[in-house]
């Protein structure tokens, strides 16, 4: 049984919105299929989840496609190399989910027989998953009652309720408010049509109020601007880090990359040579930081923004006649022909670099 509170909006209109209006998503099971008996895949929605973090749906798409096409099955996934995940979640970001999305498909894999949980609890119990996915994973794969609170959701709650603290520190109210509302029938529909509800009508610019089911018990709509909500606290300027990348090709056209170590930013992506820059400091971006002796040469700077600071790589290339040696028992410097660039696990930036040394690099390459 759902409690509600004389200001909780009942979710039955949501459900029948969603119902009409829903987005057709490659990974979801539509009200229509599920009538006909289609259950929701709980590995589709986990692998959704994970890659929607952060990340627009337009650009998950694709991604999403080619990762079943090539790992049908967790247990595919679980036995795939993680260089190859690697370089098949390259250009999604937040390379640290692809490196927990692989130890979650292994531990669903060995420890739960290729069954994932179908609780909160034993789904928080895998690696890589937090309060949100659990929720949205019990939720829409198991219709299990929980409170999933995306970014779509946080700015629908915030406008139902005019909550006027501002985020993070409202999300345990707006997470209440959300567990309120959710209904014990159809959970994960509702917490999909809460989503497309602020994907498609309660968007952050210009929310087509007029549009909105909710537009007679909206507190923000009645006492305020809308947009005003969820009320942000102010963003802290983002530090500028430097740092240089050096991009040394042979004449038969092959380029020098490394692999990043484990741990940290992008860690376990491919790269160019660079200096050593962080989050926190800078790195060298003269030429005299350059892996080996050559005639490098300047060929501009490139910018990346990361959430917490931009970094501005200068960029150095040269053409080198014979391959200097590479360091002694260390395998994770190779040489690469640059028709091959895409299939490797290049991270934006290093992308980047590249293309600012190599402007026609990946329209040459070959995946």
């Amino acid at each position: 049984m759902t409690i509600t509170t004389p200001d909780t909006p009942h979710a039955q209109p949501l459900l029948d919105w969603y119902d009409r209006h829903h987005r057709d998503l490659p990974w979801r099971v539509t009200p229509a299929m599920a009538a006909r008996g289609v259950k929701p895949d709980p590995y589709r929605v986990w692998l959704s989840e994970v890659m929607l973090q952060q990340t627009t749906v337009q650009v998950v798409k694709p991604y999403f496609e080619r990762f079943l096409t090539r790992w049908p099955e967790v247990t595919d996934l679980a036995s795939a190399e993680s260089d190859a995940v690697m370089a098949a979640w390259a250009g999604l970001g937040y390379y640290a989910r692809a490196r927990n999305l692989k130890k979650c498909a292994e531990a669903v894999a060995k420890e739960h027989g290729g069954i994932f949980p179908d609780t909160e609890a034993g789904l928080k119990a895998l690696p890589g998953i937090g309060d949100y996915t659990a929720a949205a994973v019990a939720a829409i794969a198991f219709n299990r009652r929980a409170a999933v609170m995306d970014g779509n959701v946080e700015r629908v709650i915030s406008r139902l309720h005019a909550i006027e603290t501002s985020l993070p520190a409202a999300k345990p109210v707006m997470k209440d408010k959300v567990a309120l509302m959710t209904p014990a029938d159809r959970p994960g529909d509702f917490a999909q049509a809460m989503m497309d509800l602020g994907a498609t009508i309660c968007t952050p610019k210009r929310p087509a109020c007029s549009l909105c089911l909710f537009r007679g018990s909206c507190q923000a709509l009645k006492l305020s601007d809308p947009e005003l909500f969820p009320v942000k606290a102010a963003k802290k300027e983002k530090p500028v880090r430097h740092g240089a990348a050096f991009i040394a090709v042979t004449g038969d056209g092959e380029i020098l990359l490394r692999r990043r170590a484990e741990s940290g930013l992008l860690g376990g992506m491919t790269e160019v040579p660079t200096t050593a820059w962080t989050a926190r400091i800078d790195g060298e971006t003269s030429v005299t930081a350059a892996p080996f002796e050559a005639a490098w040469l300047a060929c501009g700077t490139v910018i990346h923004v990361f959430t917490h600071f931009e970094l501005r790589l200068s960029i150095w290339r040269a053409a080198i006649a014979a391959k200097p040696t590479l360091n002694d028992g260390v395998n994770d410097e190779w040489w690469e022909p640059v028709t091959n660039l895409e299939a490797q696990a290049l991270p934006t930036i290093m992308k980047k670099a590249i293309a600012a040394a190599i402007p026609l690099a990946f329209k040459t390459s070959k995946a």
